[in-house]
């Protein structure tokens, strides 16, 4: 290849990166294929798949600017079962398509949700067996510090978007820890019901919301007074939600009846009720606020949703075991 041929590839390979950083890619953890997927939602395709070196992670988040991917590896087993229990968190170079950086924890923790704080830009990965939430400087790729949540399966995370306050969902003992950010020190200890599955926060940080495994319902904790002010009954067992950007739904997925549900936060009810692909799992919601993003685990697909019309667009593969969603760049 001649001078002016690899001038015009590094050419395009830069207009490319501009545009995804633009547009934004959909990140989706491949937890069968032990690898990230990177989808260009604007196709409605995988342009890359990056293998996690011959591991497992179950979920990502990206950068704020967009630029890398982040992955715990968790380990194969899932949360409260015996099995393998990961110790460290992959770095990965998004317009490079490849593994650039990791994170060792020290010892087995079973590292899983990984979430940026919106005021340190430090980034916090609940590590279960510590019974922690370990805070590390993405900088430097150096664990800076923990908070102790007080429970065991400290599985999935949430931060107040003033950066006040944390919360996780505890599964096996169904519990949310209240965590000081600031302070560093868990607060109180909420109960929820026998089991309890992942955790989210509404815009204006009034409401929590976390499932209950034992029955059909949503738990919503007021976090004015850090109990459980309302409940929401569902179809089915709920599993992963996100609010839409204007704070007026919560999409809940439904693994069970492979749809999901739409929840009117202003009358803490039922809207609606979108069919998605099989057993539905994480969501995630546009920046532009004008579609959301589920991955259907048992169909290998993420499903895009019309937030307006609440209708599915299309399927768009995405590899074996689709699981935890992120986004990157784009506004």
């Amino acid at each position: 290849m001649g001078f002016r041929a690899m001038g015009s590839c590094v050419l395009l390979s830069l207009m490319l990166a501009v545009a995804h950083a633009q547009n934004g890619l959909l990140l989706v953890a491949q937890k069968g294929d032990q690898s990230l997927a990177i989808v260009d939602p604007a196709a409605g395709k995988v342009v890359a798949s990056v293998p996690e070196n011959g591991v497992t992670g179950h979920e990502v988040t990206a950068s704020p600017d967009g630029r890398f991917a982040y992955v715990p590896i968790y380990g194969n087993s899932g949360v409260g079962s015996p099995g393998t229990s990961g110790r460290d968190m992959v770095v990965i170079d998004i317009a490079a398509h490849k593994v650039v950086g990791n994170v060792d924890f020290g010892h087995e923790v079973r590292p899983h949700l990984p979430v940026f704080g919106p005021r340190d830009g430090l980034l916090y990965v609940t590590t279960e067996l510590d019974q922690t939430v370990t805070i590390i400087d993405p900088k430097t790729l150096k664990i800076v510090g923990s908070i102790p949540t007080g429970e065991p399966e400290s599985h999935m995370f949430a931060i107040s978007h003033d950066g006040r306050r944390g919360y996780t969902a505890n599964v096996g003992p169904g519990t949310v820890s209240v965590l000081d950010m600031q302070a560093r020190k868990m607060l109180k200890v909420i109960p929820i019901s026998g089991n309890t599955q992942r955790i989210s926060i509404s815009p204006d940080d009034r409401w929590v919301f976390t499932a209950d495994q034992t029955q059909p319902r949503m738990a919503v904790i007021d976090t004015a007074t850090d109990t459980v002010g309302k409940w929401v009954p569902l179809e089915g067992m709920g599993y992963g939600s996100a609010p839409t950007r204007d704070g007026r739904w919560l999409l809940m997925t439904l693994p069970d009846q492979n749809k999901v549900a739409v929840v009117d936060l202003k009358t803490m009810q039922v809207a609606r009720s979108v069919e998605v692909g099989k057993y539905p799992q994480a969501v995630v919601v546009r920046p532009d606020g004008k579609a959301a993003y589920v991955s259907c685990m048992h169909s290998d697909q993420v499903a895009e949703i019309d937030l307006a019309t609440w209708k599915v667009t299309r399927m768009i593969a995405t590899g074996k075991s689709t699981d935890g969603l992120a986004w990157a760049g784009g506004r």
